[in-house]
């Protein structure tokens, strides 16, 4: 049953203290871990193209990726990217497991590498706070748990006002921090809202968020298979397992394992590897490190506990790019070329012309014939336009019944004209113009439309 580990017999929650080993995969780690956290708290203020690196704005349907500006009228590229975003996880998931749980997820990043390091700092290793929780409530717990608690509140308050800034904006959020509390009660009580979600996960329920509540750990393990590569206990070099005792020739042991359980100690999750692959495993690799350290010492080849794949243990397989991960790969290769190229090509100004519904042309002084149309404009960028309708045909006159006006940011305006020809362009009962839209003396897209007449011998 999923979360057994971090349960005792009696149904108990059972608090992990996993000891932390730094080696080469942890400090491989902790760098991402850096670079991760340097983008993360420097995103919402990074601008490209005067446009935030990265804005999620739900409230007012405002999105900016990569200095890149989206409204609501871009839904399908949202659908599109995430379309190949969950081909991308199970391609992912299918040749290398669970590797984004213990290397990329926030949850992980921010646990692994910034609250346990804040505890081990002020309350000291594994065994130090194992043994603190178990002791009496004396001065010196107190004075070490209250500062833990307010370092922990510190941290989540930090990231709960970039976590904003990515939702409102930066300027937004530094509006909320000059300005007086009466202005921005609602952003203000969403900053400590946030600061408590992120402040209990943290401190209280942890690891669960990975065993239980992440939907991804179970949607794993109907994507493996025999050629998966994930964090492994290569039993078949390990067992029979024993320990290793003094003054005896480590080479006599049958299994390379000394069933020492560091790497049941060092597990963020609580499990221990050599029971075989369980959901539980985030492949954060710190059983590998650990393993490695011990082998070093009983002189044996390391990777004991490595990256492997059931073939590779069972039958000595070399890991292989198999015909399904080159499928998806084709797969995910297409998609990504079709979003690339609706993003490349769309234009930031989008206009819609449709002929007025069962309306028949109308005769006008000067020998001019007139249609009547209806227009729907939209603003894809993040500045107010002003714009204007033209065509490409000097001899074609556009009068508005209702002018379009300014168009503002992500907005949408609408907007009804008659189109005037005069009859002598008029050759066929039914004649293709073409209507320019221009902001300023930018043309930002021409549109075809069909104009009615009567037909001129």
């Amino acid at each position: 049953m999923s979360g057994l580990s971090a349960a005792k017999e009696t149904g108990e929650r059972k608090w992990i203290y996993p000891l932390i080993r730094k080696g080469l995969y942890y400090k491989w780690r902790s760098a991402i871990s850096y670079v991760y956290l340097i983008f993360f708290f420097s995103g919402p203020f990074i601008r490209v193209g005067g446009q935030p690196l990265l804005l999620l704005n739900f409230m007012e349907r405002h999105f900016v990726i990569l200095g890149q500006v989206f409204w609501p009228q871009d839904i399908f590229l949202f659908m599109l990217a995430s379309l190949v975003f969950l081909v991308c996880v199970v391609l992912f998931t299918i040749a290398f497991g669970r590797i984004f749980c213990g290397w990329i997820c926030p949850q992980t990043v921010f646990m692994e590498m910034v609250f346990r390091k804040i505890e081990e700092w002020i309350e000291g290793d594994a065994n130090k706070r194992k043994k603190l929780d178990a002791g009496p409530r004396t001065n010196a717990w107190i004075a070490k748990k209250t500062a833990k608690h307010l370092v922990f509140i510190g941290v989540s308050f930090l990231i709960s006002n970039t976590f904003l800034a990515y939702l409102i904006g930066s300027e937004d959020l530094l509006k909320i921090i000059r300005e007086p509390v009466g202005q921005h009660w609602i952003g203000l009580a969403s900053i400590w809202v946030f600061t408590f979600i992120f402040y209990l996960v943290y401190s209280q329920v942890r690891e669960i968020v990975c065993t239980v509540i992440c939907p991804y750990g179970r949607l794993q393990s109907v994507l493996f298979d025999e050629y998966t590569l994930v964090v492994a206990y290569n039993d078949v070099r390990g067992e029979p397992r024993g320990k290793l005792q003094k003054n005896a020739d480590p080479f006599a042991l049958k299994g390379d394992c000394v069933d020492c359980g560091l790497c049941v100690s060092v597990c963020p999750t609580g499990i221990d590897i050599r029971k075989g692959t369980q959901v539980e495993c985030v492949n954060c690799t710190a059983c590998i490190d650990v393993c490695d350290e011990v082998m070093d010492k009983i002189n044996r080849p390391k990777s004991l506990i490595g990256f492997y794949s059931e073939n590779m243990i069972r039958v000595k397989e070399k890991p292989s790019f198999t015909l399904r991960m080159k499928g998806y790969a084709a797969v995910i290769t297409v998609m990504l070329g079709v979003l690339c190229y609706f993003i490349f090509t769309r234009s930031d100004m989008d206009m819609t012309v449709m002929r007025g519904a069962g309306s028949l042309y109308q005769e006008q002084p000067g020998g001019y014939i007139s249609n009547i149309y209806n227009a729907e404009i939209i603003n894809k960028t993040n500045e107010d336009r002003k714009i204007t309708i033209r065509s490409d045909n000097s001899a074609i006159r556009i009068k508005y019944i209702q002018a379009p006006g300014p168009v503002a940011k992500g907005g949408m305006v609408k907007t009804m004209f008659f189109i005037e020809i005069p009859a002598t362009e008029l050759h066929a009962a039914k004649t293709d113009i073409n209507l320019q839209l221009f902001t300023g003396k930018q043309l930002k897209q021409t549109i075809s439309t069909t104009f009615v007449g009567p037909v001129n011998d």
